[in-house]
């Protein structure tokens, strides 16, 4: 009877444990369509989004207050004051800079489209020269902060250079052969994912800039955990690793 007892109670919680996931799962559902209604139909009161989203006022509410604490979600008051009745007018729930970048998935969506677009009309030479052509940012910065910062190395320069297009970039020296160029973020590997020209193109792009011939090792894009880029060191001697 102990074992049956035991196994009735491990159902009984393993049921609990399935609703409350299920539960937790509904409401994030929720909240995403809130936001995303928010997204499309602009700041709303807590009313309209009930009445959009056939919700009631309460649970609309319950969500936007957990949205708010999230920051993903900021109150403001209505630009009109002028209504009928009683009481203060309804406050107006708007999107912030966080909760957008909930949404920023579908941007890398878009993209992906246009380049299977410039694939398909283009072919494969218009896909290589648009990837090239994005990679400028690596030699236009290279060249300009080359030219401010006459201080900084060559491997700082280019850190700097993917740091400010979003890579997380840092640069520090170890005791190995050669040079490793690793960047530890890349802002488009979704869509590097599907077209690894782009991946390619900033290889090509680094080696064109530090004036030597480099391998890439890994990318993010293709599962590993950083980009890594081998750059051959000019000195037998004396060797540096460089990671981005």
């Amino acid at each position: 009877m102990a074992f049956v007892d035991a196994l009735v109670q491990y159902r009984h919680n393993s049921v609990v444990k399935f609703d409350e996931a299920a539960v937790r799962a509904d409401d994030q559902n929720t909240r995403q369509r809130v936001a995303r209604s928010i997204l499309v139909d602009g700041p709303s009161t807590a009313a309209a989004l009930a009445e959009r989203l056939d919700l009631t006022p309460a649970a609309v509410r319950r969500h936007l207050d957990q949205l708010v604490e999230e920051g993903a979600v900021e109150a403001r008051e209505p630009r009109s004051t002028t209504r009928k009745g009683r009481g203060r007018p309804a406050k107006v729930f708007a999107l912030t800079e966080r909760g957008r970048e909930g949404f920023d998935q579908q941007y890398d969506d878009l993209a992906a489209q246009a380049l299977r677009f410039l694939a398909q009309t283009a072919g494969e030479d218009g896909l290589r020269a648009f990837a090239a052509k994005r990679a400028d940012f690596i030699r236009d910065g290279f060249a300009r902060l080359s030219a401010d910062k006459p201080e900084m190395t060559p491997a700082q320069v280019l850190a700097q250079v993917f740091t400010d297009e979003g890579y997380v970039a840092s640069v520090r020296e170890l005791p190995v052969v050669g040079e490793q160029l690793c960047q530890q973020h890349c802002p488009v590997s979704h869509v590097a994912h599907e077209f690894p020209q782009l991946c390619e193109a900033e290889t090509a792009a680094i080696g064109e800039v530090l004036g030597t011939h480099v391998q890439r090792l890994a990318t993010i894009a293709h599962g590993d955990g950083v980009c890594t880029t081998c750059i051959p060191s000019t000195s037998t001697t004396e060797r540096k690793q460089v990671t981005v």
